[in-house]
């Protein structure tokens, strides 16, 4: 990681208490600078990205991945239980791990990388 670049852990949603009075005691400014930044924001609402976890890399020669077939584990560099990489567009946002949500698999975002790495 370079200089610039900084990890910020977040908290443990999961067990955060719930917004509760907080929401009731926000202004009026902060609502309408809350609206007035969604209104900013619509142009970029209908730009699609594209969002990638990775689990873990790996390198073979061709010949090693043509005899790759249904079945076969390909050992990774990760370790089980270690945070996975979230890309967006090609760039380093965020770690995370892998949650299972309706019996369909997810990523929670545990740490967010300010500045992205490419």
């Amino acid at each position: 990681m370079s200089d610039q670049d900084e990890e910020i852990t977040l908290p443990d949603l999961a067990s955060a208490e719930p917004l509760g009075n907080d929401v009731a005691n926000t202004t009026e400014d902060d609502n309408q600078e809350r609206v007035r930044m969604a209104h900013d924001l619509e142009a970029v609402f209908d730009v699609p990205v594209n969002v990638s976890a990775v689990l873990g890399k790996t390198h073979m020669e061709v010949s090693e991945l043509l005899k790759l077939g249904r079945g076969t584990i390909v050992e990774l560099d990760r370790k089980v239980g270690e945070a996975i990489d979230i890309y967006v567009n090609e760039r380093l946002v965020a770690r995370g791990e892998v949650v299972v949500v309706d019996e369909r698999l997810g990523v929670t975002m545990t740490e967010i990388i300010k500045g992205g790495v490419s």
